[in-house]
């Protein structure tokens, strides 16, 4: 048995409300259309910034001073549409011209003027990127903290067996939270797959296409046999230009620790051989991902046993301007030879700071082992 809320207003009262002249229509304006909100906002505002205005030019400027109007531009450009903005824009501009007739023009003073005018201008900038998101308020800068945690949680290991090791390190260019380096991977049983893809660019400019690759990408890794040209395909199907995008693939049997590496243009993967010490360069070749029609790979293929070790990353941290790629790759088989033997988990961290300090790019290191 359910029971009806009782209503907000007795049904007596609202019909006497009813029957006052205006009184409904006034109502509907105030509640009519999607953008009542922001009717409602502007109105709020500007009668705000106007009384402002009068209380400053009639009352006193130290309670009601004019740099209150910054605070409502700000409030404004976080809220407001642009039109909405403009309007309010025009509310500012006549309590300033009101407060300058009434105590005189001296009274306003230059630096205030050029900081509101300074407000003014950043609050249109705010308005108009809302205005092209199509959110509110600081809704755009929660929406881009949530996809940074969706590509943090996907560039993650799944959990591996007792007698497997794993870590990834991931160091985008300038600090920032996205960057054009990401990791998918799963986990089925016994069948690890993994993919590490570099996007062109670098920092938040690659980053956007990174969000959107790394959810086609997941959703591709283990749905499908061959998982390079299937995002080959996908890739050459977009219209848009995605610049170029390098991957590679590995997939590992965690039962016996027999893999299958395969790449897209992508720096080769190194695997350390336990029984010699000795890092040894995968023959994994292919074209760029989004390049042909029809991608055709050459896989390498082994055995990972007690100690052996697997080394993929991204060229951030064997290119650098005016050296050559084999140096670069020369230079980190040399820092791997120094830094992991002291254990792989922490070595890998010291790894990247290590090849990554002095230039600004996107890297990537993804380390997988059997202790």
């Amino acid at each position: 048995m359910s029971s009806r809320p009782a209503p907000l207003i007795p049904p007596r009262l609202r019909s006497l409300l009813v029957r006052v002249p205006g009184l409904v229509r006034v109502v509907r304006f105030v509640r009519r259309g999607p953008l009542a909100r922001d009717r409602n906002l502007t109105i709020t505002l500007s009668a705000l910034t106007l009384l402002v205005g009068i209380l400053a030019a009639k009352v006193s400027t130290e309670w009601f001073s004019p740099s209150l109007l910054i605070l409502i531009m700000l409030v404004g450009g976080l809220h407001l549409r642009l039109r909405s903005l403009a309007v309010l824009l025009v509310a500012v501009v006549l309590a300033l011209g009101y407060f300058a007739l009434t105590l005189g023009v001296g009274q306003v003073g230059l630096g205030l003027t050029v900081t509101i005018g300074f407000t003014a201008v950043l609050a249109v900038l705010m308005a108009r990127t809302r205005g092209k998101l199509g959110v509110q308020g600081l809704r755009g800068d929660a929406m881009l903290l949530e996809l940074r945690d969706r590509l943090k949680s996907q560039g993650e290991l799944p959990q591996l067996p007792k007698d497997w090791g794993g870590k990834v390190v991931l160091k985008q260019a300038g600090g920032s939270s996205f960057g054009g380096d990401f990791l998918v991977s799963m986990r089925d049983g016994d069948n690890l797959e993994i993919a590490l893809v570099d996007v062109s660019g670098k920092g938040v400019d690659a980053g956007t296409r990174a969000l959107l690759l790394s959810g086609t990408f997941g959703g591709l890794l283990g749905s499908v046999d061959d998982f390079l040209p299937a995002c080959n395909a996908y890739l050459h199907r977009q219209r848009g230009d995605e610049g170029f995008v390098t991957a590679v693939h590995v997939r590992i049997d965690l039962s016996t620790g027999a893999y299958t590496i395969t790449s897209a243009g992508h720096p080769p993967v190194v695997k350390l051989d336990a029984g010699t010490g000795n890092w040894q360069v995968a023959s994994a070749k292919g074209v760029v991902l989004g390049v042909v029609p029809d991608l055709h790979c050459e896989p390498d293929s082994g055995v990972l046993r007690k100690g052996d070790a697997l080394l993929l990353y991204t060229d951030g941290l064997i290119e650098q301007p005016g050296r050559d790629i084999d140096a670069g790759l020369d230079k980190l088989l040399g820092e791997a030879e120094r830094l992991l033997p002291s254990g792989f988990r922490d070595g890998a961290r010291a790894l990247v700071n290590s090849l990554a300090s002095g230039h600004n790019d996107d890297c990537a290191l993804v380390l997988i082992w059997r202790p």
